[in-house]
């Protein structure tokens, strides 16, 4: 498939094996309970990207190590890419890595900054089978801890929404830039299940079967619940092109962020905007400003 088809594919859609997909539709048929419970393990499984080449440089040259997220007792894969004492936090999406946003972290490099970045549980090269968005929440706080302070913090997609959560939970950061990322968990849920092509119905039972494992609405982890109580400069970045994330999740998020700023791309799409030069350089301004 050409890798522009691949940019009008949800990453859910592009990842997950046939085989696996066709399961899910034969439970669909036979039970939309049994196919929701299939459907929470697929939602906790990441299904890795294969590292592209534009990526190599950061791998091989960032200093690497692994360390336990000590209040989840989950293993991280940290890069530490340059020596500068001006730090930035990245953080991938799902299905990512810490080397996701590689070309960033290269202009980052240029400019004088070095980055911060991790395989999230069960992501790249850290081990596990299953992950979740807190899980990413407490290795932020961890590594704002061992390997801050950060001047400022990127996330891409969850990754974003993780940001979102952390500096709602005082991640004490200058600046923060969010780029795809999604709103509202309801809405996630009803994605995915559709990128799976299964019935609606299954997403609402899924939901609910999320809010009673863990105790709460997990629309409290939305990115616009988290915004209202979030007070850093924060840049949002969105494509109206996202075929993962739609772009009224930006504006939502806009609105109830005090001071945020706002930038609508096109043609970009949920991926290619992460190496878009005219998208790093307002990143590298709204960080300098």
């Amino acid at each position: 498939m050409a890798k522009n088809n691949h940019d009008k594919i949800p990453v859910q859609a592009l990842l997950v094996p046939k085989p696996i997909l066709y399961f899910g539709k034969f439970l669909n048929r036979v039970s939309p309970f049994l196919a929701s419970r299939f459907a929470a393990r697929l939602f906790l499984t990441p299904f890795p990207y294969k590292m592209r080449n534009r990526e190599k440089k950061m791998d091989q040259n960032s200093t690497q190590h692994k360390i336990i997220i000590e209040s989840i007792q989950k293993e991280i894969n940290v890069y530490v890419y340059g020596a500068s004492k001006k730090k930035v936090l990245l953080v991938h999406g799902w299905s990512g890595s810490g080397t996701q946003l590689s070309i960033i972290a290269e202009r980052l490099l240029q400019n004088g900054y070095s980055t911060v970045s991790f395989d999230a549980p069960a992501h790249g090269k850290a081990r596990g089978k299953r992950s979740m968005m807190p899980y990413f929440i407490e290795a932020i706080h961890q590594l704002e801890k061992s390997h801050g302070p950060f001047h400022a913090a990127i996330g891409h997609s969850l990754g974003g929404m993780s940001l979102l959560r952390a500096s709602k939970d005082r991640l004490p950061v200058k600046k923060l830039i969010i780029i795809g990322t999604a709103n509202s968990i309801t809405a996630i849920t009803k994605n995915f299940v559709r990128n799976m092509q299964l019935d609606q119905k299954v997403a609402t039972i899924m939901k609910a079967y999320f809010d009673k494992k863990f105790g709460e609405d997990m629309n409290n982890y939305s990115g616009a619940v988290s915004a209202k109580e979030v007070s850093i400069p924060t840049l949002i970045i969105h494509d109206k092109n996202d075929v993962d994330v739609h772009y009224s999740a930006a504006h939502e998020i806009h609105q109830v962020l005090k001071g945020s700023q706002l930038l609508i791309t096109e043609k970009l799409g949920h991926r290619k905007i992460l190496g878009n030069s005219g998208v790093i350089d307002k990143i590298i301004s709204f960080i300098e400003a």
